[in-house]
């Protein structure tokens, strides 16, 4: 019988406990009439669903495997368990080919919950700060490039001044390609706005007070005279 496994001894049937998520297990006898009635649609279930290690389909015969009837405590036939990981999660008792349909595909949807829920780990997330991150990088990217593309501008106008003077060192030194003519530059105008506002404000005084007072005239004694 495809899909189905048929349990042949208790150790067996542990084995495929522990090694399997989920296990649907038909506890039948021969002589049960409702269990043969029911048998073609448990099979059809096995068919489309069995899954190794993920979803099984066992049939326990309850008079060749009595042990194991009797520690899933089966006292009617047929009854379906389901186990989860080991543990029993839904016990369906008589031939019910609806109720069982619907047991079963609830229990599939667990089985597959566990590898959806590994795989969404597996997903590349987002880092935190990721796009500002990003951006930050390229404009420090644009930076770099600009700082590199005006020393080499800098670096070709001071060769071209100096080949095509008669004393290249002096026309380096004076020519505005040179860094240290720029700095200057940036000082003294920084250094000439300064001055000018400050003489603007000293030189508000009133116009009589850059001439001094005429000195009166002294008395002279007779001996003066």
């Amino acid at each position: 019988m495809s899909g189905l496994v048929e349990i042949k001894s208790p150790s067996e049937w542990q084995s495929l406990l522990s090694g399997t998520t989920i296990v649907v297990a038909d506890f039948y006898a021969d002589w049960c009439g409702p269990c043969k009635q029911i048998a073609p649609i448990f099979q059809r279930l096995a068919t489309q669903h069995a899954n190794p290690k993920k979803v099984a389909f066992a049939k326990v015969n309850v008079d060749s495997q009595p042990e194991v009837a009797q520690q899933n405590r089966v006292s009617a036939m047929p009854t379906f368990k389901i186990f989860q990981n080991g543990s029993c999660i839904q016990t369906i008792q008589g031939a019910d080919p609806t109720g069982l349909s619907q047991a079963v595909a609830k229990a599939v949807q667990l089985a597959g919950a566990g590898k959806a829920h590994e795989a969404g780990f597996k997903t590349p997330g987002r880092t935190l700060g990721g796009e500002s991150a990003s951006r930050h990088s390229s404009a420090v990217s644009g930076l770099q490039l600009g700082n590199l593309l005006s020393t080499l501008i800098s670096f070709i106008g001071l060769y071209l001044v100096s080949f095509f003077s008669f004393d290249g060192q002096k026309a380096a030194e004076q020519s505005r390609f040179n860094v240290h003519n720029a700095q200057k530059s940036q000082t003294a105008a920084s250094g000439s706005r300064t001055g000018s506002g400050s003489g603007m404000g000293s030189g508000a005084k009133p116009s009589g007070s850059s001439t001094r007072p005429q000195q009166r005239a002294a008395f002279k004694t007779l001996a003066d005279l």
